[in-house]
């Protein structure tokens, strides 16, 4: 399996995860001109924007690890834009991260949730 059918994988598997923990996914793939977001969903009445990180190990560090401040500021640039295209004004909204962690098989190993990651 190559680094984008995995990242796929991931991102469907962050899916399920996020579903099963209650949170109703409203977007997936959000789109732009300035970008993506992987997922888009709602917590409890909070607006999560949540970027997938997945690998198969460690020898580099987690994968929550690679989110940087340049992927952050261009998520939360994103964010906005989404929020002014939907016209949505006054809702709580937060930056998560999920990391994934694969074997050699592509199972999961370890699933990570960092609500308000940044």
């Amino acid at each position: 399996m190559d680094r984008c059918s995995l990242g796929q994988l991931g991102e469907e598997m962050a899916a399920n995860y996020l579903t099963q923990k209650g949170f109703k996914i409203k977007e997936r793939n959000y789109r732009c001109l300035l970008g993506e977001i992987d997922i888009i969903a709602e917590d409890q009445g909070t607006l999560a924007f949540i970027e997938v990180r997945s690998r198969r190990g460690t020898h580099f560090g987690l994968p929550q690890e690679t989110v940087n401040w340049a992927k952050q500021h261009k998520i939360k640039k994103i964010a906005k834009h989404y929020l002014k295209v939907n016209s949505i004004w006054n809702k709580n909204c937060r930056f998560d991260v999920i990391g994934i962690l694969f074997d050699e098989k592509s199972e999961i190993k370890s699933i990570e949730l960092i609500c308000d990651a940044f």
